[in-house]
């Protein structure tokens, strides 16, 4: 599938991160040679893939290496929205994390725009309803205030703030909550083995944490949170991919209650170009989940 072409003067060059990071939804065939990306999101939460869109089917955040501001969690807030503002912001977080364009390329304000709103109309019609085989989606956002805690995270503030009833605040980590049997290009789960499993079984998707803020729990929260949502909509069986070499979002799903459950094999991973993922499964009809 190609992207809309742009002049080759006017096309960024996007480069891949390293291998090692979060879950996205995959699927990319032939990709175009003239400067267009590889769309396989930043490895660091999960690992999912963008191809037309950032769609469901994994999870995402770029591990940063260098030392992370330290959260004061009490004005952290993570909960579902639908509001088109934040949504927004949403989206210009996860362009911003799963993708890394080189500072010299060309175009690459009016490619990152192209992207978010790509992306943006895409999540929208998910939350809607009107993407086939999506029986419901919701996205998660965890939320802070504008604040002088933030003040060495200007880059961010700018990206990714909105405003909500007077309040401006930053969306600082994100993720999509699918409800339905299958995502596109990716390992499909074997729960519940009932009639109706469409109902009961869920993916997680298209998770990333700021990183200014990893190492904060943000990670933890957002998935503890989609836990909550999807044992209100009846989920008995919780899904999510990881990336093989990834062993930060391992441990994360792990510390969630995630297991092993089956592997991508390599040849669909090197058809799809990305990274080979685990398909982790989580018990929701345990409470101690």
């Amino acid at each position: 599938m190609m992207l809309p072409l742009l002049s080759q003067s006017a096309a960024p060059l996007l480069v891949p991160l390293p291998s090692a990071h979060l879950l996205y939804p995959s699927s990319i065939h032939r990709w175009s040679q003239r400067g267009f990306p590889n769309p396989n999101p930043n490895p660091s939460l999960g690992c999912s893939t963008l191809r037309r869109e950032l769609r469901p089917g994994s999870t995402a955040s770029h591990l940063c290496e260098r030392e992370a501001l330290t959260l004061d969690g009490g004005s952290l807030s993570v909960k579902e929205s639908s509001l088109e503002e934040e949504l927004w912001a949403a989206v210009r977080l996860r362009v911003r994390t799963f993708y890394e364009f080189k500072t010299e390329s060309c175009g690459i304000e009016d490619y990152t725009r192209y992207l978010t709103e790509r992306e943006f109309e895409a999540l929208k019609d998910r939350i809607a309803g009107k993407r086939i085989g999506l029986k419901r989606v919701s996205c998660i956002n965890a939320t802070l205030p504008i604040s002088p805690f933030l003040a060495s995270a200007d880059e961010l503030c700018s990206a990714c703030k909105f405003s909500n009833n007077g309040e401006e605040r930053v969306v600082v980590g994100t993720l999509d909550l699918n409800q339905c049997l299958r995502l596109t290009d990716e390992l499909t789960g074997k729960r519940p083995e009932v009639l109706g499993s469409d109902i009961m079984r869920a993916y997680l998707s298209n998770v990333c944490v700021a990183k200014e803020l990893q190492r904060n729990g943000l990670g933890y929260a957002l998935v503890s949170k989609s836990k909550k949502v999807a044992r209100e909509w009846g989920i008995s069986d919780l899904y999510v991919h990881v990336a093989v070499d990834n062993e930060a979002a391992q441990k994360l799903y792990q510390k969630s209650g995630f297991v092993y459950e089956n592997e991508e094999p390599a040849w669909q991973a090197r058809f799809l170009g990305r990274p080979r993922r685990f398909l982790l499964w989580a018990d929701l009809t345990q409470n101690n989940l």
